[in-house]
């Protein structure tokens, strides 16, 4: 008997050794594998788009009622601006390379039209010539007899269809962060994919094809860790650098779940409750105390929910339990629906150590509501300073480029050659490897947050060394990075000592021009202008008067061309500011020690002991100001409200002489004026310490009269009106101090609420709860996203000049006059309204599904795409872009809609 079992097992085991394939799980019987793709796909193309026009539509197929609604044939002809003849058409491309294993499947294209005249399209329109769309569609095929759950990744792609399912959004950065969850029933399943090449993240200098890959990978249909391991501290000197903690999970499974406890291991009890949201309001001028930098926590878990098909942070504190742990193992706890009994997920951290004085990495909270990280380098024991900054240090950033993270090595240690500066040497991530939103809203909220979280990295390690003055910033940046110190040096120019761009290009309008988006005309023009106002660093450059500027660029770049350095170095000179430029001969984008040359060298060292007082106090300057949510103060002069939100406002100060332009109201600093009196706009004010009460003096114009001292609210009675973090076009969405809160009314709408809340976590990291449209779901600090078919939500606002009813919008425009829009075929809105506070409301409206999927495509995700205050669309927007809207634009400090507004 034990000789025949011997046998067998041989047997067995000498078959599996031939066929491999025959002892993996999920495998067919006839030795196929469940998933796959097709390798032969048509595609259709290719036409006109502009730099960052997808997310408005603008697809030339929509106006013949969309890809999905045309079949292959090769003898068809589609008008189209840029082939020969200006006809598109169909073709057969096989993929360039397809696999499949017992658990994943994946298919690689690469897309290329040689018969365009690129080159010559370049002469004309530079690279906004090589952006350009088409589509393409595939199968997926699924054997077998049960349905199977997957995450479908979708790298460099923006939009896709799978059957007759829309998903907008995808991966256009192939951050892999927040995959769509899939149910695939056996059989075949057609695959829409919608092809837009940029610039910025597919290159403009060699063949201007589309490369994308497809990969679906099995998922458990159940709890799972959507990122491995555990978002930590660095242990430095045996102590966790900051005590804040996040794991990524995702729900793959079709029922909702919910998070009951998070432990370590080898610990009894419930560990420390996930975070609550941030409480903590700071604005372009705030500070914030020790009592505020400290974590948030709660003796008892919040609930916390995961949707089906959902991914969310989940943020929590931490302890190390003995200074010699290896690592970190966690167990969570949840339960599926109202089912018992609970489930659990273990997941393990490797514990990464340092010097105190290397460069680490240390946690903190993102006004989000979930944990980011930055790289930060202390003063080192050696660094010989001034005696006046000896106990209190400047900090010097350093911002990455777009694609990398602050703990990457060519981060992190770009500044290894020059480890004795006096000063605070920090790297922050901007949340993502594109730093959100390219060290804007988003990204740079994360950098605020992370210098006024070392004071809880100061109590975790028990910091001995020099203090740090979070109002003294030297900045320094290379690429994209090079680019947020532009943003850094025009948007708070009263907190920087010096600044040093390094590569940065000039403004994302500059580096790839607004150039073959579909014609609208100029009034529309002029608003999608007015919303990127805060990108053109151009209009910006008197801001950085008295500043010191080094600017350095390679000759040879061919990823951001020298003309932007060059371009904003004659800026900076017209504007009469202190700035050099160093041009690198025969050097390319980047090198080993582009971030120490000699001249930044010598630059980082005599800034880092300067002991000179900031903020500066200046006699005669010029202070623009695109968007006053997101500017800071100059010399102490800081704008509060603009008349018309869409234009530029100017402060030019000559002595006690104040000249406005655009400007509603402003801040003064008495500190840093230190005057009796100003002349403002030709009318004087009394600004001696008696007439301020609060350490600040603020005068406001009321409906165009003169100048009074005292905000906008002091005169407007009951009336609501907007202020702070509301202020700015649609991606003043993205200031929330607090997770994001997405309502929805419910079946008819949850597809759409969740692809917001995907799209929210894959390009800013971002956390979102996921609700029902019941009162009790909006509490909470953080802005909220309606989604709504016909009726939308009652507003806070008690006389909101929108009203989204069943099948119709209407609009009173600045005169009170009273504009209804509807349409056979539908419509779709977008529109901010106000909350309680500074919180805001960001309302997504359709007619049906079909249009609320138009208008979920405005929520702020790639930067630079422009979407104003409100937008009102019609069908033809699918096709036309941002000539089909019928109505958008800004709403005022009291949210009428402005006069520049198109209605």
């Amino acid at each position: 008997m034990a000789v025949w079992l011997w046998c067998l097992f041989c047997l067995l085991a000498s078959s599996a050794r031939h066929d491999e394939r025959a002892t993996e799980p999920h495998v067919n019987r006839d030795g196929t594998y469940p998933l796959a793709f097709s390798t032969a796909w048509a595609v259709l193309g290719p036409f006109q788009a502009g730099t960052r026009e997808g997310t408005w539509g603008a697809d030339p197929l929509e106006y013949l009622g969309g890809f999905r609604a045309l079949q292959y044939d090769q003898d068809s002809h589609f008008r189209s601006s840029l082939p020969t003849n200006g006809t598109a058409k169909w073709s057969i491309v096989q993929a360039k390379q397809t696999t499949s294993t017992s658990t994943s499947a994946n298919a690689s294209l690469s897309i290329s039209y040689p018969d365009v005249d690129w080159d010559f399209l370049k002469v004309v329109y530079g690279w906004a010539a090589v952006q350009y769309q088409a589509w393409a569609r595939g199968q997926i095929v699924v054997t077998g007899n049960a349905s199977i759950p997957v995450v479908l990744y979708t790298d460099w792609i923006l939009e896709y269809w799978v059957d007759d399912v829309h998903y907008f959004g995808g991966d256009f950065f192939t951050f892999r962060q927040a995959p769509a969850v899939l149910h695939l029933s056996p059989g075949t399943h057609a695959i829409d994919l919608r092809l837009v090449r940029d610039v910025r993240a597919l290159g403009g200098v060699n063949d201007p094809s589309i490369d994308v890959l497809l990969e679906l990978q099995k998922a458990p249909g159940a709890l799972e860790l959507a990122k491995p391991g555990i978002l930590l501290s660095d242990v430095v000197d045996g102590k966790l650098a900051t005590p804040i903690a996040s794991v990524i999970l995702r729900n793959s499974g079709k029922h909702d779940v919910e998070i009951i406890d998070i432990q370590i291991s080898d610990v009894r009890g419930p560990f420390p409750s996930p975070l609550a949201d941030v409480q903590v309001v700071l604005g372009p001028n705030a500070r914030l105390t020790k009592s505020q930098t400290s974590p948030p926590s709660k003796s008892s878990l919040p609930r916390t929910f995961l949707v089906a098909g959902q991914t969310r942070p989940v943020a929590f504190n931490i302890s190390l339990q003995t200074q010699y742990a290896s690592s970190i193992d966690c167990i969570i706890t949840y339960k599926v629906g109202n089912h018992r009994p609970h489930l659990t997920l273990s997941v393990s951290q490797h514990l990464t150590r340092s010097s105190i004085y290397a460069p680490h990495k240390f946690t903190y909270l993102h006004p989000g509501g979930m944990v980011s990280y930055a790289m930060l380098r202390p003063p080192a024991k050696n660094a010989t300073c001034h005696p006046r900054n000896a106990t209190s240090l400047p900090i010097l950033f350093g911002f990455h480029g777009a694609g990398l993270e602050a703990d990457n090595g060519i981060v992190a240690h770009a500044l290894d050659p020059v480890p004795d500066l006096c000063a605070w040497v920090m790297f922050p991530t901007g949340v993502t490897p594109w730093s959100g939103d390219d060290w804007h809203n988003w990204g740079f909220a994360d950098v605020e947050y992370a210098v006024h979280s070392i004071q809880t990295w100061m109590k975790s390690v028990a910091w001995q060394g020099p203090d740090i003055d979070v109002g003294r910033w030297i900045v320094t940046g290379h690429s994209n990075g090079g680019q947020g110190t532009w943003y850094a040096l025009t948007h708070r120019p009263d907190q920087i000592v010096a600044a040093a761009p390094v590569s940065g290009y000039a403004s994302i309008q500059k580096y790839v021009p607004y150039e073959l988006w579909q014609p609208m005309d100029p009034r529309r023009a002029a608003i999608m202008g007015g919303t990127l106002n805060s990108y053109r660093h151009e209009m910006l450059m008197e801001n950085a008067q008295g500043i010191p500027v080094l600017q350095q660029h390679g000759e040879k770049d061919d990823n951001v061309p020298a003309y932007n350095s060059r371009f904003l170095s004659q800026k900076l000179f017209e504007a009469g500011t202190n700035s050099s430029y160093y041009e690198l001969p025969g050097q390319g984008h980047y090198f080993d020690t582009v971030m120490t040359t000699e001249q930044l060298v010598r630059f980082y060292y005599k800034y880092a002991d300067s002991v000179e007082t900031i903020p500066r106090r200046l006699q005669d300057f010029t202070f623009v100001v695109a968007n006053p949510g997101d500017m800071g103060s100059k010399s102490g002069i800081r704008v509060l409200h603009l008349e018309d939100p869409g234009q530029y406002g100017k402060v030019v100060v000559n002595g006690h002489s104040i000249q406005t332009s655009n400007v509603l109201s402003i801040e003064f600093d008495p500190n840093l004026m230190q005057m009796s009196s100003i002349t403002l706009d030709g009318q004087e004010l009394d600004v001696s310490m008696s007439t301020i009460q609060s350490g600040a003096m603020t005068a406001s114009k009321v409906e165009e009269g003169p100048w009074k001292i005292g905000d906008l609210s002091a005169s407007q009675g009951s009336k609501i009106y907007r202020q702070g973090r509301q202020l700015g076009a649609m991606t003043a969405i993205l200031r929330t101090r607090g997770s994001f809160i997405i309502r929805h009314q419910g079946k008819d709408t949850a597809h759409v609420a969740l692809q917001v809340s995907r799209n929210l976590h894959q390009y800013f990291s971002a956390d979102s709860r996921i609700a029902s449209t019941s009162p009790a779901s909006i509490s909470g600090s953080g802005n909220v996203i309606s989604v709504c078919i016909g009726q939308a939500p009652p507003s806070f606002h008690p006389n909101f000049p929108i009203v989204a009813g069943a099948t119709a919008v209407t609009l009173r425009d600045w005169r009170g006059r009273l504009h209804t829009f509807s349409e056979p075929s539908g419509l779709a809105a977008a529109f901010l309204r106000p909350l309680e506070g500074e919180q805001l409301e960001l309302v997504l409206w359709g007619s049906s599904q079909r249009r609320l999927a138009q208008a979920a495509r405005l929520v702020p995700m790639l930067t630079g795409v422009g979407q104003p205050d409100f937008v009102v669309l019609g069908e033809s927007a699918s096709w036309r872009g941002v000539e089909g809207a019928l109505a958008l634009g800004f709403f005022d400090h009291q949210w009428n809609v402005t006069s520049s507004s198109l209605v």
